[in-house]
């Protein structure tokens, strides 16, 4: 099926407004830090609409929509979405996210993508609010349309977001990815980055150059799926490449993972050996990959790694600076590094290497930490820094977001939890997650917000199997319908 008329078919699920709003807005092309197409395409579907339309300082799109005749005296709700996505693909597909939309199939009971991400996180949220925005016969209170960027890499719309503009006590955040779930609270994060330089040397005449490739990893979200220990492609290399040195080969260069929110699914390393020894490393190579492949294999089915034959450079990493890489690499911790003592099966801190990349004497190694608890994020922060300064390189934090402490008084919890309940005869799951929201970003900026966050079921976020559930996109929306119908009565101010 032409990929036009797939659309036409998805934009025909029920519910037919969000799945509608959702093909049109995966038309736009919107990666992390290059999403104002995205912004303008919202922005203009709100005037287009005749509604309060505007860019608050920090850059983000605020709409404004009047409550329903009756419902003019409720809590006015801020209803919250991201416009950017997290452009993964698989390897060898020609996509490119700054100038092309999503190309989108039916896969059973979900929606996915052709081989890249399909952004559904966050564009079913962002798809749901533009549908409640154009709606002319669903009963809501006083609705405020809150549209950030940048969400993925940085968080930066939420940190821009302009003091003293929202008028709403209510947030709802849409940007969850199990329609069981009502999360309360979630993790802070900081990107800890280190740099470094090594000295080149020339490669021996009586050598071969071989590519080692890593590749077919599950991946997945860095933060909702570090819990099960799916394989890092940099961590599995960098094993690799410790077998290497041990048997007297060197490293020319590595480049290996990406975004730091996503789970590396592929490296690659340039490796020179011996031509004397080379059959025999590899043999040795080859069973360590055999190993490692099937200690993977439940939770990476797909892992291939390969060995195939490469140009010889001219030059590679001295020994001793490549050791020091390998080690700083096999230092630095990967994966859940704290559970939380105060909530059974939930992750507190934990750390993501998202990327490796040496290569013409330069060295970089991207993390990502995140933790519910800022003491342990310093602490796991500090454990880093240790081991990448031991190797003697520079070490810098950035993007530093806190996290969302939960609200046991929260009256929108109560309301949203009791509904539940009533609609689907059991209790939804009230969660801290340890993925990072806006909410708390906000909520320091807005102290007497009342936030939840929620959505439809998304699995393989922040990686190419990406995938929305179509049953799970019109449960949502009919639970988020019903919350707005039933938002309290604004409460009057006390008099002074």
């Amino acid at each position: 099926m032409e990929p036009r008329d797939m659309h036409a078919r998805i934009a025909r699920l029920d519910p037919e407004p969000v799945w509608r709003n959702f093909v049109a807005f995966n038309a736009v092309p919107r990666p992390s830090k290059k999403e104002e197409k995205a912004l303008a395409y919202v922005e203009e579907f709100g005037k287009r609409l005749g509604l309060e339309t505007f860019r608050d300082k920090g850059g983000n799109v605020i709409i404004r929509k009047p409550a329903t005749p009756g419902m003019e005296n409720r809590e006015t709700v801020i209803l919250q979405a991201h416009v950017d996505m997290v452009p993964q693909k698989e390897k060898g597909v020609d996509h490119d996210f700054e100038k092309e939309g999503i190309k989108m199939k039916i896969d059973g009971d979900w929606v996915t993508a052709e081989g890249t991400t399909l952004g559904a996180d966050n564009g079913i949220g962002v798809a749901a609010i533009l549908a409640l925005l154009e709606s002319k016969d669903i009963p809501h209170p006083p609705l405020e349309a809150l549209f950030t960027y940048d969400e993925e890499t940085g968080m930066t719309g939420a940190k821009k977001l302009e003091e003293g503009v929202l008028r709403g006590k209510i947030m709802l955040n849409l940007d969850t990815e199990n329609d069981d779930e009502l999360d309360i609270g979630c993790a802070g994060g900081i990107d800890v980055t280190a740099r470094g330089t090594y000295q080149e040397t020339e490669v021996p005449q009586d050598s071969e150059a071989w590519q080692i490739t890593v590749k077919g990893l599950t991946g997945g979200h860095s933060g909702m799926d570090i819990h099960l220990y799916r394989g890092n492609a940099n961590k599995i290399m960098n094993s690799l490449l410790h077998k290497v040195l041990e048997e007297g080969g060197h490293i020319a260069r590595v480049e290996g993972g990406g975004l730091r929110n996503a789970i590396p699914r592929e490296s690659e390393a340039v490796i020179i050996l011996p031509a004397s020894e080379a059959r025999r490393i590899l043999e040795e190579l080859r069973a360590l990959a055999a190993d490692i492949a099937r200690e993977q294999a439940v939770r990476d089915p797909g892992l291939q790694i390969e060995f195939s034959p490469a140009s010889r450079p001219a030059r590679m990493m001295a020994p001793a600076d490549a050791r020091k890489l390998v080690q700083a690499v096999y230092g630095a911790h990967n994966g859940v590094y704290r559970m939380n003592p105060a909530i059974e099966g939930q992750v507190e801190t934990s750390n993501n290497v998202a990327s490796v990349r040496a290569a013409g004497g330069e060295i970089e190694i991207g993390n990502l930490t995140r933790s519910s608890s800022e003491s342990a994020k310093q602490d796991l922060v500090n454990a880093l820094k240790s081991v990448f300064e031991l190797a003697g390189y520079r070490v810098t934090t950035s993007g530093d977001y806190p996290g969302w402490e939960p609200d046991p008084d929260s009256r929108i919890l109560d309301l949203m939890k009791n509904l539940y309940v009533e609609l689907y005869r059991r209790e939804p799951r009230v969660e801290a997650c340890h993925a990072g929201l806006e909410c708390g970003i906000v909520k320091n900026k807005y102290p007497d917000l009342d936030v939840i966050s929620f959505g439809p079921t998304i699995w393989g976020a922040h990686s190419p199997d990406e995938r929305v559930h179509i049953g799970s996109v019109k449960k949502f929306w009919d639970y988020l319908l019903e919350t707005l119908k039933r938002v309290p009565e604004r409460q009057e101010a006390p008099a002074e």
